[in-house]
């Protein structure tokens, strides 16, 4: 029993006990990098082990890059092989943001070519409400050794989004607040707007109002209006820093549409050299 998008707290319970099943804890706060980790020290969910944004799951920063690169895949690699994942684990990611740090994981997985990883929809809130324990306890588990094969294509370079936007090969997708997007808010980066030729997306409309993503056919319904008949694989994923975007990917993978790609530069990225085109107002 393979889960690839989405498993909710009652499907856990029909996992059998001799499934090898690890919980990663991806809770992070981007006003508070380390709350995400005190959080995790204090409760979890049994047996969880704790993934950190900038730590893990995100390269070095450079004057070139943006601000959360994608981590050597060797680099990144030794870490898996802490955690123990071999080719058998189901990966269960959470967090208590609507997915969205969990997605990243989701992402970084299935880019190193292990398919068994899917996020807890509705994170943590939703193991506490379906009755799910936490513990204090610090996971124990046996290394593996793992073999990252990263999937070619999967993500897209700075240099490669301008070329599939000259020649019209791609759907830019930004996963970002309409507020950023137009660039009427930018808390975060020093230029606010976005890159001309994408549209707009942003992956809080995956979510219902408890948290948790849309129905199949609902998120099916929103995907392929934005769309209008192209394929899944002409969808480019970008945000502030290649994090939420995993978000939409997940989402449109779940509904049953395919697989777009991810620009993991992003905005932050992009913005690093002001001769590249900026847009604001919307799509």
């Amino acid at each position: 029993m393979d889960f690839t998008t989405l498993i909710d707290a009652d499907t856990l319970r029909t996992v059998p006990a001799s499934t090898d099943l690890l919980f990663v804890d991806c809770r992070f706060d981007l006003a508070d990098p380390s709350a995400g980790e005190r959080a995790h020290a204090q409760a979890h969910i049994p047996g969880a082990v704790y993934a950190h944004l900038d730590r893990d799951l995100s390269g070095p920063v450079t004057a070139a890059t943006g601000r959360h690169p994608l981590p050597d895949p060797a680099v990144f690699a030794e870490i898996l092989s802490r955690w123990g994942i071999a080719p058998s684990t189901q990966v269960v990611a959470y967090d208590a943001s609507g997915g969205v740090i969990a997605a990243r994981l989701w992402w970084m997985l299935r880019w190193l070519g292990h398919a068994r990883v899917a996020v807890l929809d509705g994170g943590l809130a939703a193991w506490c409400a379906a009755g799910g324990s936490l513990d204090r306890s610090v996971a124990a588990r046996q290394p593996t050794r793992f073999v990252a094969e990263p999937e070619t294509g999967a993500a897209v370079s700075t240099a490669e989004l301008a070329d599939l936007l000259e020649a019209g090969g791609c759907l830019l997708v930004d996963a970002r607040s309409a507020e950023r997007f137009e660039g009427r808010n930018e808390p975060i980066d020093p230029v606010a707007g976005h890159v001309p030729g994408a549209v707009n997306f942003a992956c809080q409309a995956n979510l219902s109002a408890d948290g948790r993503f849309l129905g199949r056919d609902a998120l099916r319904s929103a995907w392929a209006r934005l769309l209008a008949g192209r394929p899944a694989e002409a969808i480019v994923g970008m945000c502030g820093s290649g994090v939420t975007a995993c978000h939409n990917l997940l989402a449109l993978e779940h509904a049953g549409l395919g697989r777009g790609r991810l620009y993991p530069g992003s905005w932050s990225e992009w913005i690093r050299d002001p001769t590249r085109p900026v847009a604001r107002g919307p799509a």
